[in-house]
């Protein structure tokens, strides 16, 4: 059992080196490419507890302009920061505008996940979270698996000026 771990403790850091190494692209460079893309991946990771609040709207907003461009382009969203938290299903009473707009995403055909190494790591489960969210093993990992699918990878660390 103690290999299993040591095992996912490198595949999860062979996982962040490979995300940070991987080209980020800019909205508008996406934008103005003559094809679509295979795809499009949003990592969010702000460390923030109430980032969702303001970066699934600003990934709504990307969503948004992305499909005027690419009506049919597949998107999906990576959390795995503290912000990841607010959607728990205990958080659904406070966090009201974020579970909201996750379903809606949902209904748009965007697959939000969430880190599950780093939820085990607060003590959390799947079970923690409501179906809409799906939990993946390990969100960097989660985003190198779309970034082997020929996604472009956004990135929302902070609020960008409104």
């Amino acid at each position: 059992m103690r290999s299993f771990y040591k095992l996912l403790i490198i595949q999860i850091l062979l996982s962040l080196h490979l995300s940070a190494c991987a080209s980020v692209e800019t909205l508008e460079q996406i934008l103005t490419e003559k094809d679509a893309p295979a795809g499009v991946v949003i990592e969010i990771v702000t460390h923030d507890s109430q980032g969702l609040d303001w970066a699934l709207p600003q990934a709504r907003l990307y969503i948004q302009r992305l499909r005027q461009r690419f009506p049919e382009l597949p998107v999906a969203i990576v959390t795995h920061g503290r912000e990841q938290f607010a959607l728990q299903r205990t958080r659904q009473g406070e966090a009201t505008k974020v579970h909201s707009l996750t379903q809606s995403l949902r209904k748009d055909k965007v697959q939000l996940h969430v880190c599950g190494t780093y939820a085990e790591r607060k003590g959390l489960s799947k079970e923690d979270f409501p179906d809409y969210v799906d939990v993946a093993a390990a969100g960097p990992a989660q985003v190198n698996d779309y970034l082997a699918l020929d996604y472009k990878l956004l990135r929302i660390k902070r609020r960008t000026p409104e």
